[in-house]
């Protein structure tokens, strides 16, 4: 590239050059105002010793020609060299300035196209920072893929949670159908293990990757840009062509943008979803905990859903820990867990609420279902236990019917007082929660039944097994 000061180097010596043919054109003049005069009288003497008559102008003429002849063959060929210097400068200067124009050119170009790719970049970025969720995400990659590669068919391939699995998370395409990339894992995509973008004029190649052979659509060149999450390569664009046409530089560095923005955001999203669920989520059981269980339930309340609420409880649990142990008493919690979540529907809602306490929300249900559903309950988790090998147990449930003004906490409440009612009668049912008969209550001493709750068990005139652990109040 030529520089500033070789051009005003180059300038200075055509300057100079000027000058000097000026001197000399100067020079020349001034000779022959002085040279002519002093050689023609000369020449006109001897012409008049020499001959006589008209033939004395010739001789003369020739005498003239004969001395200034020498003079003006060293004028011609000192005029000769300067105008070859000044030949040479010309076709210097008109070369550095051709270079100067190229380079400027191509500055113009790489300026332009860093301008196009900070453009894009700002435009993807605040696109990306709007998705709300992953879903959206990926609508903004397959629109900014379509855009950035219109010609070719291009797909995001990414790990999930695990690292271990990769799929297809986006695809755009001109003919409709993704680049179909065989590769099911980041450890096994060149790209991805070296976390560099590779490129492969054609996939028949001897060091193409393996993955772009034996496709139905035969040999095509490929682009590959990994995709990282959070500083670990987990994934890669994947763009395909025809064989030995290549996807422009800047286009290539475009996806590289997508690439990296993209990653970065999805890694956010991800980690935001994993944190707001260990947030929601018991620890032991992996059910809700109780402030998720709050927010769920008014999610049911507003979707107008008819609803009942259940509270359950595992019986004797103190003692089933003072006998087996606390690692026996969160293995039958996880295994109660287990047992309500695959028993019910997956839109209904379970959490635990605390100690050995449990609440369960059956949206789309009433009170007689929801008496069913945890009857059902009760009777797989007779097998469950029969399956781990777990010391037996048993479970008591108070359930009550949702009303269209029922606050929380009093439908808590009805359900709760339903369990103590499970539980007073002798454990290992399903109560469903009525009005209490206060005549019935004084003739038991506060201790008996409610006229309009209903029992459900497979063993209504027999009281807990005391076999299975010792009893007390639990």
């Amino acid at each position: 590239m030529t520089e500033r000061g070789d051009l005003q180097l180059t300038e200075a010596a055509w300057n100079q050059s000027r000058a000097t043919t000026m001197r000399s054109t100067l020079r020349t003049g001034l000779f022959g105002l002085v040279a002519i005069p002093l050689i023609s009288a000369p020449a006109v003497a001897l012409a008049q010793l020499a001959v006589g008559g008209w033939a004395r102008v010739p001789v003369a003429c020739a005498f003239i020609a004969v001395v200034l002849a020498p003079l003006m063959l060293v004028l011609v060929h000192q005029r000769r060299r300067k105008l070859g210097r000044t030949d040479e400068l010309m076709q210097r200067l008109a070369s550095e300035l051709h270079q100067a124009t190229d380079a400027a050119r191509t500055e113009l170009a790489r300026s332009g196209a860093q301008v196009r790719r900070q453009e894009f970049e700002a435009r993807l970025g605040g696109a990306l920072e709007m998705a709300e969720g992953e879903p959206e995400v990926v609508e903004v990659i397959e629109r900014a893929l379509a855009l950035t590669v219109p010609a070719s068919p291009v797909e995001l391939l990414l790990a999930d949670n695990s690292h271990a699995h990769i799929t297809r998370l986006a695809y755009s395409s001109p003919t409709g159908e993704p680049p179909r990339c065989t590769v099911d894992s980041p450890d096994r995509c060149p790209a991805a293990r070296r976390a560099q973008t590779q490129r492969y004029r054609d996939s028949d190649d001897l060091d193409a990757c393996p993955k772009l052979r034996g496709r139905g659509a035969g040999p095509c060149s490929a682009v590959c840009v990994p995709v990282s999450i959070m500083g670990r390569t987990v994934g890669v664009i994947h763009a395909t062509g025809e064989v030995d046409a290549a996807i422009p530089e800047d286009r290539v560095a475009e996806l590289g943008t997508l690439a990296n923005l993209a990653g970065a955001r999805i890694g956010l999203l991800r980690m935001m979803a994993e944190t707001q669920l260990q947030a929601a989520t018991d620890s032991l059981t992996g059910l809700l905990n109780r402030r998720a269980l709050e927010s769920e339930m008014r999610k049911v309340r507003e979707s107008g859903a008819t609803y009942a609420v259940a509270m359950g409880d595992l019986d004797h649990f103190k003692e089933l820990n003072d006998v087996y142990g606390h690692d026996t008493g969160d293995r039958a919690l996880r295994l109660f867990a287990q047992t309500l979540r695959g028993a019910l529907r997956h839109q209904d809602v379970v959490c635990r609420f605390g100690g050995e306490e449990f609440v369960v929300i059956l949206p789309h249900c009433d009170a007689d279902q929801a008496m069913q559903a945890l009857e059902g309950v009760r009777t797989r988790l007779g097998a469950a236990i029969a399956t781990a090998g777990a010391p037996r147990f048993t479970a008591s449930f108070g359930v009550v019917g949702a009303a269209a003004d029922d606050e929380f906490p009093d439908l808590l409440a009805k359900a709760d007082a339903a369990l103590f009612r499970a539980k007073r009668e002798g454990r290992d049912r399903a109560v469903l929660h009525g009005e209490w008969d206060t005549a019935d209550l004084a003739g038991s001493g506060g201790s008996g039944t409610r006229a309009g709750d209903r029992v459900l068990t497979d063993r209504p005139d027999e009281r807990a097994d005391e076999s299975a652990v010792p009893q007390g109040v639990g």
